[in-house]
């Protein structure tokens, strides 16, 4: 009966993935609602402050001081269908199914200020939500034992400069302080473990001490799982870097970075089986068997780097073209340890092993006139899961198609609003993943389980944002 299961795991690899709202992965893609509406693919124009995101060395493009706050609401739809998710005994996991697992409404906000010092430098500070999930299974669901609910908060500060070299050639660079705060519960498999030791000499001994103690081992017949709760911080570090070349006065091209963040999520686990069966004595000798004890957990990971590309070209005095390439190095997510010092327990392992995933957006603007600028861009994203047996509850992730519109719209010479609205498409996602740790296996933690079903999952994306230039 082990079973440190997905603890802080998750959590951490929520962190170190890379949007269960948007890009890949655990990575929230839109940091911008002006990028929104090209389906993040105008990281070249440069035309907010928010460039100090996408492309640092943008912000020599900005005269002034600028401002931009945003908020963008996911609006997520998901439906799971299981096709026979079992126990480490090989039984059904029983349970029920599972329905608004997914929020109604998540809502991330940015802000990005920027200030041109002189002719060649210009300075700025962003704040934004680089990783986001929330998902609450409930505690019946038939993957109940891989994970009941998750959740995933993180928040970056990223202070930048930019130098321009000439009307050519322009640098950025920016430090990354990333905040993060997880939360992850799931259920133990007791029932299981009773039922896997029946007529066995360990079954024996339990039975003997629950009437040396005074309990009643008839309650062992109606056994109920038990539940374990975790949570995790930590504060990471990073850099980015950028640079942008002006090729004439309508056609500009940028390379932006940004390096993996080392964190070491800590936080603490928590076990009950105080409601496995109605017998209180019952219930510790199986707490105590369990060997699960509440205590610390840790888990060590980085979060993966991008690299992207991108251009941007005006067509003429209307039309505006514009495209980004986005690679993101998520195999540094291979399995997860996890692991809670002070303790006798075995790390959980989570296996993932993910492969480094590719963007591609294309996108446009079209002034309308000298108030009102519309924009339209598409995008496909690659998954970082390879394969069924590798797709975790925590994280049902498949490639997905984007496709967005937005507007712009000026309230006065100084300041102006933007709206986006994308709606994603996600192919249907098998899963058939299986923890190689049962709670009868010596030297590690885990239930056991295999979670096997199908997700079917579209999102919609609402954004609003307010720019002010100074």
């Amino acid at each position: 009966m082990k079973s440190k299961h997905l603890t802080l795991i998750v959590a951490a690899a929520l962190a170190a993935l890379s949007t269960s709202a948007m890009a890949s992965g655990y990575r929230f893609g839109s940091q911008s609602v002006a990028a929104q509406g090209t389906a993040d693919a105008n990281a070249a124009e440069a035309d907010d402050a928010s460039a100090l995101y996408y492309n640092p060395a943008g912000m020599s493009r900005l005269q002034g001081q600028n401002f931009s706050a945003g908020a963008t609401a996911v609006v997520p739809h998901s439906t799971y269908s299981d096709t026979g998710s079992k126990r480490f005994t090989g039984t059904s996991s029983g349970g029920t199914a599972t329905d608004g697992y997914a929020p109604d409404v998540v809502v991330a906000p940015s802000l990005y200020y920027t200030k041109q010092i002189n002719s060649q430098w210009s300075a700025g500070l962003g704040m934004f939500v680089p990783y986001g999930t929330k998902l609450n299974y409930g505690d019946n669901w038939t993957g109940r034992y891989a994970l009941t609910n998750i959740k995933l908060e993180a928040i970056a500060l990223n202070p930048s400069a930019s130098f321009k070299l000439n009307e050519q050639h322009s640098f950025g660079f920016g430090l990354t302080a990333e905040y993060m705060k997880a939360e992850l519960g799931q259920a133990v498999d007791v029932p299981g473990t009773v039922a896997a030791l029946a007529g066995t000499p360990n079954s024996a001994a339990l039975v003997k001490q629950i009437m040396a103690l005074g309990g009643n081992p008839a309650a062992l017949a109606a056994v109920k799982d038990g539940r374990g709760e975790n949570d995790g911080k930590d504060w990471g570090f990073g850099f980015n870097l950028g640079y942008m070349f002006q090729l004439d006065k309508d056609t500009r091209f940028g390379i932006a970075y940004r390096s993996s963040i080392s964190h070491k999520l800590k936080g603490s686990t928590v076990w009950d089986f105080s409601n496995v069966t109605t017998d209180a004595v019952v219930n510790k000798v199986l707490a105590a068997s369990s060997r699960k004890v509440n205590s610390a957990a840790l888990v060590a990971l980085r979060t993966p780097e991008t690299l992207s590309v991108n251009g941007f070209h005006q067509i003429n005095a209307r039309w505006a073209a514009m495209g980004d390439v986005t690679w993101t190095r998520h195999d540094r997510m291979g399995d997860l340890h996890i692991q809670f010092p002070g303790t006798d327990e075995g790390d959980e392992v989570i296996r993932q092993q993910w492969k480094n995933s590719v963007r591609v957006s294309l996108g446009a603007n079209y002034k309308y006139d000298d108030k009102l600028t519309l924009r339209g861009g598409v995008a496909y994203d690659q998954t970082p899961v390879n394969s069924d047996e590798l797709r975790h509850p925590a994280l049902p992730d498949s490639d997905r198609k984007q496709f967005s519109v937005g507007a712009n719209y000026k309230l006065s010479p100084r300041s102006s609003i933007d709206l986006a609205y994308s709606f994603l498409d996600f192919k249907d996602a098998n899963t058939n993943y299986r923890n190689n740790c049962s709670p009868l296996t010596a030297g590690c933690t885990g239930n056991g389980e295999t979670t096997r079903g199908t997700y079917q999952t579209h999102l919609q994306l609402l954004g609003v944002a307010y720019n002010y230039q100074f």
